[in-house]
């Protein structure tokens, strides 16, 4: 007879930030859990706290998603350890700032590997499960920096820009399905992001909260709304202004506002 797979919700970037919030907050609904950073010693501990707090079952696999082979090697682990995935929060992200001329190229590609390749691949890996679940969900942390082209962060808005798009087609896709799909949009958080990033020029307008984040991110979820939310009433005109106004007068406040919030550090 084949071995029962227990059912788990997958959460990468999960050592801290928002990726560890959702941790906690999937733990705290009655998920067990598979925890996904490069930093093993921050994911065991997280592991035993939601273990203790809560009584989920927690597993732990460190992994560089700058690698491109690692979607690969978490979806074997997963299968080997009889693992099936019904919740999917694809969070793991950096970005890097500065005039696009002067960007170190291999560091490009290290953030197009964790921002962009990493979540495509998982996704599509682990979407067979997701869809069999009874109530899978599928959640990418995008960003309102996807929602317009954003001189001084360019790579890093395409990036989101591209898990924003891509989230909403499967959306449509799989319309009629129990599965859940959701991209959420927050503006900056205060989370390591600026001190991982070496900049201040992703402060562009208030500084929202992880719980504000988290708290949109469920009541989204729980509302069966998608396949984009973007958190805080700000940031959604803003972004509906972004949609309206002409394409060159959106890039020249957008770089007033990255250079502006690059003066201000």
């Amino acid at each position: 007879m084949q071995e029962a797979r227990r059912p788990v919700a997958v959460v990468t970037g999960a050592s801290s930030g928002l990726g560890r919030g959702y941790a906690e907050r999937f733990a705290a609904r009655g998920h067990d859990l598979v925890l996904i950073a490069r930093r093993a010693d921050r994911l065991e501990e997280l592991a035993a706290a939601l273990h203790a707090q809560h009584g989920r079952e927690v597993d732990v696999i460190p992994a560089d998603l700058t690698d491109p082979a690692a979607p690969g090697r978490i979806a074997a682990e997963l299968a080997e350890r009889s693992l099936t995935t019904e919740v999917l929060v694809n969070c793991a992200g950096f970005g890097t700032a500065g005039a696009f001329a002067g960007e170190d190229p291999a560091r490009i590609a290290q953030e197009i590997a964790v921002d962009v390749t990493a979540p495509t691949l998982l996704t599509r890996l682990l979407l067979p499960d997701l869809l069999a679940a009874d109530g899978g969900i599928l959640l990418m942390v995008s960003s309102t920096a996807g929602h317009q082209p954003t001189p001084n962060l360019a790579v890093y808005g395409a990036c989101k820009a591209f898990l924003t798009s891509l989230t909403a087609s499967i959306w449509e896709e799989n319309r009629g399905s129990r599965m859940r799909v959701l991209a959420v949009c927050p503006g900056p958080t205060a989370t390591e992001f600026f001190e991982a990033s070496g900049s201040e020029q992703f402060k562009v307008g208030r500084v929202g909260t992880i719980d504000e984040v988290l708290d949109a991110t469920f009541a989204a979820l729980d509302a069966r709304r998608g396949p984009v939310v973007t958190v805080g009433w700000g940031n959604r005109i803003q972004s509906i202004g972004a949609k309206l106004a002409p394409r060159r007068l959106t890039l020249r406040v957008g770089r007033t506002a990255t250079e502006r919030a690059g003066r201000n550090a």
